[in-house]
């Protein structure tokens, strides 16, 4: 996609989330905070059992989820969280992969 549809303002951040963060809602949860905040993305689980999201938006509705994530819904149990810095693509909708 070229960057001319592109808000020079968006940042676009790859998480991995290790820890107790499979069978308790975090993909659901996950999914519901970055819709109602308004950034697009989406989050998956790997096969490791680490769950992956992509946020990208506005730097600080972004920060917020990565924020999140460190703790996540309530029965999770997070360990790590791991940040990379990425492209922005235009990503505007959510999804749960």
């Amino acid at each position: 996609m070229s960057d001319a549809g592109l808000d020079a303002s968006s940042v676009r951040r790859r998480i991995l989330v290790h820890g107790r963060v499979e069978g308790v809602g975090f993909r659901a949860s996950c999914a519901r905070r970055a819709l109602s905040v308004g950034v697009g993305g989406w989050v998956r689980k790997r096969a490791d059992g680490a769950v992956e999201a992509v946020f990208e938006g506005e730097e600080e509705k972004v920060a917020q989820l990565v924020a999140w994530c460190s703790a996540g819904p309530p029965l999770a149990a997070v360990h790590d969280v791991d940040v990379t810095d990425e492209q922005p693509t235009g990503e505007r909708s959510f999804s749960v992969r």
